[in-house]
């Protein structure tokens, strides 16, 4: 199919650029040792291209820098307070809107208040953070994702949603009293980075309100997956992203939002509500812990950049021209002989380590080897999403239950690395790729009980 490169073409120019740094081989192979083979614990000048996160990693604009410097650092009340809200109560439709620090903030604030002990937090997928923050308040995270995606090769274009069926017994059957919200992230970030569809959102609204159960959104990612459902879902390619994310933010009765991935911003969140009950329970629990509820542990100049980045992130160009260089990237990825879940989503791609590291066992971490070796040989920094993350460990941090799938992240910062960046990852990948068996395993010398992989040291296994 012809390509439209002008279509395509990302809408900005670069005006301000930093060095990276380019370590040789044994420099590398010496710093991941003192990491404790683990990425989250190299410094970032031991890295020349950081797919490890797209959590705040992103570049801002002049037009994000110009707000910032008008800032008000008024403790309560600030201009840029003001401006934050409108701009999120325009976007979401919300009136009740508390500005948080990251996330996670968010998370706490939001299970914390709706969640009871014993009671159960079902989503299409917890991310690693939310599902930590689910069972801190005392309940369940339960994963209902729908039957599609369990298979990483098919086209399906909404692998991301929910399983209605399962989510309909749940609700219905004897566990049904134990269930305190429903959570949908959108984009799917744990399984593929798959979107999720205004189809299936609109009827876990509904089943939410016959049951009287919460329906919030985790919307990180809200404006990837607008631009995918205008992409993918009949009825609407004339839809606007603002006008497709507006649509399903007033399916639900709140949200949460870390703004350092679709805010186009180094760090920020926030709590979005309908119901004023629950937004004073959570405005009292956000001035005890973050802050007062006009800035809730953000600069004056976090919420100018932020105000102006959900601005920017639902330009239908921008967003056309990311997905044109994840998609790009995929194709040159699978042209090296590596597989990635299928279709390609927006801000990250998902390889599949465990069928090309055949000959390592889950209880080698394969994922977590691949992500190893991409360091090693090229310098790029990544994660897995295996059974490092996801397996199920004994006192002795041996494998005994594994992942279902043996998985590694390249998470795309936005507006931050060219093409050739982005050649050099599929380049090093085909290398790998031509002598697979070469690849080492990995086994544990110490990790956490929760949230392992951030702190976890490992060795090879020769």
């Amino acid at each position: 199919m012809p390509v439209d490169s002008y279509a395509l073409l990302p809408p900005y120019r670069i005006k301000v650029v930093e060095p990276i740094p380019f370590l040789d081989a044994g420099q590398r192979r010496k710093a991941y040792a003192a990491a404790g083979c683990n990425p989250f614990e190299l410094r970032a000048d031991q890295i020349t291209v950081d797919l490890l996160s797209d959590s705040g990693t992103g570049a801002t604009s002049s037009a994000q820098e110009a707000g910032a410097a008008r800032g008000d650092e008024s403790y309560a009340g600030a201009r840029s307070w003001f401006r934050f809200r409108d701009e999120v109560r325009d976007l979401t439709g919300f009136d009740h809107v508390l500005p948080v620090h990251q996330g996670r903030a968010a998370e706490r604030i939001v299970f914390s208040t709706l969640l009871r002990p014993g009671q159960i937090c079902l989503s299409n997928t917890h991310f690693d953070t939310t599902h930590a923050n689910v069972e801190l308040a005392g309940a369940e995270a339960r994963d209902l994702p729908c039957a599609q995606a369990l298979d990483l090769d098919s086209d399906e274009p909404f692998k991301g949603d929910i399983d209605l069926g399962e989510l309909e017994r749940t609700l219905t059957g004897p566990e049904g009293d134990r269930v305190g919200m429903v959570l949908m992230t959108i984009t799917n970030n744990g399984l593929g980075a798959q979107p999720v569809s205004m189809a299936n959102l609109t009827a876990v609204a509904a089943l939410c309100e016959q049951h009287g159960v919460p329906f919030w959104l985790d919307a990180a990612r809200f404006a990837e997956n607008a631009w995918l459902v205008r992409e993918r879902e009949p009825g609407y390619g004339d839809w606007t992203p603002r006008q497709i994310a507006n649509h399903a933010f007033q399916l639900a009765d709140g949200c949460m939002i870390s703004l350092k991935k679709d805010g186009l911003a180094p760090v920020g969140g926030l709590i979005a509500v309908r119901d004023p009950g629950v937004y004073t329970a959570c405005e009292a629990n956000l001035i005890a812990t973050e802050g007062f509820s006009t800035y809730g542990g953000l600069a004056g100049h976090d919420l100018e950049r932020i105000a102006q980045g959900l601005r920017e992130v639902v330009d239908p160009a921008y967003l056309r021209s990311r997905a044109a260089a994840t998609e790009r990237l995929a194709r040159l990825i699978n042209e090296a002989g590596v597989d990635t879940v299928q279709p390609a989503g927006v801000h990250a791609l998902y390889l599949n380590a465990g069928r090309l590291l055949t000959h390592l066992e889950p209880a080698l971490f394969p994922g977590h080897a691949l992500a190893s070796e991409l360091y090693l040989r090229g310098g790029i920094r990544c994660a897995e999403l295996g059974s490092l993350y996801l397996g199920e460990l004994d006192d002795e941090q041996r494998l005994v239950r594994p992942a279902p799938f043996e998985l590694v992240r390249l998470a795309i910062p936005r507006r931050v690395y060219t093409d050739a960046h982005l050649d050099h990852v599929a380049a090093t990948l085909a290398r790998i790729a031509k002598e697979p068996g070469r690849v080492p395993g990995y086994r544990i010398l110490s990790a956490p009980k929760l949230l392992r992989h951030f702190k976890v040291r490992l060795e090879p296994a020769v």
